[in-house]
């Protein structure tokens, strides 16, 4: 099993802090002989509809000499999560979860928005001091 990010429980706190329930830690992903671990499964009720909401979420500090080279391996992580996810039909959606200052310096400019308008990636931006979630994206 990889080693944890460096933001693996600053991601979990803040979760829970939003309502979540943490299912696995980590989220065991197997495709024949193969097994990855994705960070965290979570899930909270949705009283209106009555049904739950389920996630899987892959966390990363984005703090490696190169952003676009943590991106490249971010991004290459999540595109093989989420194609297992959907061979297998899991019944939950993947997010990436990146630290404020990531989202700043990467999504916020034409490299990082392309990703997020072609709804390429799902974000879950966090401050990693105040363990609390900022911004879903997509909603």
């Amino acid at each position: 099993m990889s080693r944890r990010d460096l933001f693996h429980n600053a991601v979990r706190h803040a979760l829970e802090a939003d309502g979540w329930t943490i299912t696995r830690d980590p989220f065991f992903l197997e495709i024949g002989d193969k097994r990855l671990a994705a960070d965290l499964g979570a899930e909270r009720v949705l009283v209106a509809s009555r049904g739950v909401d389920r996630i899987i979420v892959e966390i990363k500090s984005f703090i490696g000499a190169s952003d676009v080279t943590d991106l490249e391996k971010a991004l290459g992580q999540y595109i093989l999560y989420q194609r297992i996810i959907e061979f297998q039909e899991v019944d939950r959606r993947l997010y990436l979860a990146i630290p404020q200052f990531a989202y700043e310096q990467i999504f916020t400019v034409p490299l990082g928005q392309i990703l997020i308008q072609t709804n390429t990636l799902r974000l879950i931006v966090f401050d990693p001091d105040r363990e609390v979630i900022l911004q879903w994206i997509p909603n």
